[in-house]
């Protein structure tokens, strides 16, 4: 019986690819569609961040700046770095990959919040007539690009990185 499963890797770059072609249209489309009496609105990830801006909310902006574009990026990165770093022993400090490891699995359990804060900010605002707001298009690329993302990470067998040290060990 084995202990590793041999297509680890294949695994990760599989889902990760998925999740990053999900990623691209959950920046394109619209997040959220707000219909009020005289106006309808659509507005992406980062055009709303910038909207939030204009009116003087950088705070929020800057959550949603980071929540929804520089965190999944970073995750994208981290995880494409640890797959490439395992094909080449001692291409880096296993300790600080490792603990980058458990920061994307640690990230990946907190991804959903936008998707929950959208489905929030959705039931809560149906004022009929008034005013509406419905999930756009790209809500359904981010949660799946979140749970690709999720699913990549976690096909990554974390005992790649020592593998190479233990390799060196035994020739030694």
């Amino acid at each position: 019986m084995k202990s590793r499963d041999a297509n680890s890797l294949q695994k990760v770059w599989a889902w990760w690819l998925v999740g990053f072609m999900c990623y691209i249209p959950a920046n394109v489309y619209p997040m959220l569609q707000t219909r009020t009496l005289f106006q309808n609105d659509q507005s992406t990830i980062i055009g709303g961040a910038v909207e939030l801006a204009q009116y003087g909310s950088w705070g929020i902006a800057f959550i949603i700046l980071l929540a929804s574009v520089a965190i999944p990026l970073a995750k994208f990165w981290a995880v494409a770095y640890l797959a490439l770093s395992v094909r080449r022993p001692g291409a880096g400090f296993n300790n600080s990959r490792h603990l980058m490891y458990e920061i994307v699995e640690y990230i990946g359990r907190w991804s959903m919040i936008d998707i929950f804060v959208v489905a929030i900010l959705s039931s809560l605002v149906q004022l009929n007539t008034l005013a509406n707001i419905n999930p756009g298009p790209a809500s359904m690329f981010f949660a799946l690009s979140v749970i690709f993302t999720m699913l990549s990470a976690q096909a990554f067998d974390s005992r790649l990185i020592w593998d190479g040290q233990a390799k060196d060990k035994g020739s030694a």
